[in-house]
């Protein structure tokens, strides 16, 4: 077994076993919790989650409940030739321009950075 596939598996399971499989879904979540950490300390109550999907398509997430209210939000964005757009849940396709747009390539970089030197 290659050590990465074993340091993925002790990560994720608490141990390095060759029977047990890592999925997609396992290694995003994996990737999900390191990309979380880029956006400062996750308030108490809150559950955040940011990763790289497909190869032009990036998500964050967040939930939250205040007052008794669940709250979400969910941009998904997606990398163009002719730029990035994000797409709030439930709304329409907005063009980065900008600050926004330097702090999306700042945190897509991080996050490259923080994965391969933490999981792969």
């Amino acid at each position: 077994m290659p050590k990465k596939s074993a340091r993925l598996k002790k990560i994720f399971f608490g141990r390095a076993s060759k029977h047990l499989k890592l999925t997609e879904s396992d290694l995003i979540n994996a990737e999900s919790r390191l990309g979380a950490t880029l956006f400062g300390p996750v308030p108490e109550g809150h559950r955040r989650e940011f990763f790289r999907f497909k190869h032009n398509v990036w998500i964050y997430h967040e939930n939250w409940v205040e007052n008794g209210k669940r709250n979400e939000s969910t941009i998904t964005y997606e990398v163009r030739e002719n730029g990035v757009y994000k797409l709030p849940l439930g709304g329409q396709y907005i063009k980065l321009k900008g600050t926004e747009l330097e702090n999306f390539k700042k945190a897509t970089k991080e996050y490259l950075k923080l994965v391969k030197q933490k999981l792969y």
